[in-house]
């Protein structure tokens, strides 16, 4: 008999592509009556709840709890979910993520072949769009100007990371761990896996491990996105200082730069001149990352899409982590 597994997820408001990733799981090749499905809902305000019963009611073979998380944020989900969870092992994923068919049967065969102790494996991300907008975003998600070397997003060998997105582990190690840290509200894998290495696990990337990550489909969406990620990268730091990595301290390093030199600017004409160069330089950096994205990929809007994507990101991220060092403001869950 394999492993029993609970699929965790977390979700507020995901009427558009929760029922996809329902559909995604009940297409597992692994075995139905060892699998069942636990969604912590933040008490969604759309018709996400209504999906999630038509689902039920139409695919009876496999289990679905849907758990109140009244906090409204993912570890607190997260948690609710891993508690309520009867599996051997627990896989978290998105309601943003379709993962492969074959996707719950390679996690558990890694984790049984003792690869690591949290496994997971890449992204590919699909426009959230039809909008050029919309296709420079994907492809910022997945471009080293946008993620660094973060090599979930990337493809990689197989082998030892940081972190992985979706992480596969057994219940055991979730009760150790505590779960996750319900203080930060992003950035929880990460901080979670960070644990596990400092505690002698290791955290391995599959690539055979796959899943399409359906990206936001706006500039606004973005970098609420990314802001959120900046500022709570801070807090996260702030608890696990030595897992900062140079991707992570750019982007506000570079925002820091451009607020310093405007405000010199004021003052100095030699600063005015510096902010010039280092804003043309910066935009010619992703003029080149456009029109080398629209040849590669055969995709010339990429040269107006992907630009403005990798900026917004940049600008986000490293503005909301600037707003979280000299504030004690929160940004909002949503």
């Amino acid at each position: 008999m394999p492993p029993s597994i609970s699929i965790i997820v977390p979700c507020y408001n995901e009427e558009a592509t929760i029922g996809l990733l329902l559909d995604a799981i009940w297409q597992q090749t692994y075995p139905r009556r060892q699998m069942e499905v636990v969604i912590a809902d933040g008490l969604s305000q759309d018709g996400t709840r209504e999906v999630i019963a038509a689902f039920q009611a139409a695919h009876p073979d496999l289990e679905v709890q849907v758990k109140d998380n009244a906090c409204r944020s993912i570890p607190a989900g997260l948690n609710a979910a891993g508690r309520s969870a009867r599996g051997d092992m627990l896989i978290r994923l998105d309601a943003h993520s379709i993962p492969i068919p074959q996707y719950a049967e390679r996690c558990v065969d890694a984790l049984v072949s003792g690869k690591g102790s949290v496994v997971g494996g890449v992204w590919n991300i699909r426009p959230g769009g039809s909008g050029f907008i919309s296709v420079g975003i994907a492809q910022a998600a997945a471009h080293p100007l946008g993620v660094g070397d973060a090599m979930y997003r990337l493809g990689a060998v197989e082998g030892p990371v940081d972190t992985v997105p979706f992480g596969a582990y057994h219940r055991s190690l979730f009760e150790k761990m505590g779960g996750y840290n319900e203080s930060l509200l992003t950035n929880e894998d990460y901080e979670f896996n960070t644990r596990v290495r400092q505690g002698g696990g290791v955290v391995w990337l599959d690539p055979s491990i796959n899943s399409t990550y359906i990206a936001r489909a706006s500039l606004p969406a973005l970098a609420r996105q990314y802001w959120r990620y900046g500022f709570w990268k801070l807090k996260m730091l702030q608890h696990h200082p030595g897992s900062i990595r140079w991707r992570q301290a750019l982007p506000p390093l570079f925002v820091a730069s451009l607020i310093g030199l405007a405000v010199l600017s004021i003052f100095l004409p030699l600063a005015r001149f510096l902010l010039l160069i280092e804003l043309i330089a910066y935009m010619l950096v992703l003029a080149a990352a456009g029109v080398h994205a629209a040849v590669r990929r055969g995709m010339p809007l990429l040269v107006l899409g992907l630009p403005p994507a990798i900026a917004t990101m940049h600008l986000a991220w490293g503005g909301g982590f600037l707003w979280s060092l000299f504030s004690g403001r929160s940004p909002s869950h949503g």
